[in-house]
């Protein structure tokens, strides 16, 4: 059974940085693919960072390019998303996503509040 347990998020103020960790059980694969979506108020859910540790190779939304980072934890099948110099407009519900391929669908996680306020 496959499960994503999310940790970090909080409310701060703009400028300020945070940090996301995300861990992944229940998967066969040795590597998988994962990343980060957020969903604020009336909006739909966008990806903002995904990471493929097998190629090392990274994506991130053009509004976060610059300030946040995504890396792999210190376990296999964990994530960490560094979000630096916060803005009001990053306030939303951010959730971690892993998948086995990219040609299947995400399993989710819990979802944390990341608040930033002016």
């Amino acid at each position: 059974q496959v499960q994503l347990v999310e940790s970090g998020g909080g409310s701060v103020q703009a400028g300020d940085s945070l940090r996301l960790s995300c861990a992944a059980s229940g998967y066969t694969y040795s590597r998988i693919y994962m990343g980060w979506f957020r969903q604020a108020p009336g909006k739909e859910r966008e990806k903002v960072a995904e990471f493929y540790s097998r190629s090392g190779s990274t994506y991130y939304a053009d509004s976060v390019k610059g300030r946040f980072t995504i890396s792999q934890g210190n376990a296999e099948n964990t994530v960490i998303l560094q979000m630096n110099n916060l803005k009001p407009e990053d306030t939303a519900m951010y959730y971690c996503a892993a998948r086995p391929t990219k040609d299947t669908q995400w399993h989710w996680g819990q979802g944390g509040q990341v608040t930033v306020s002016s």
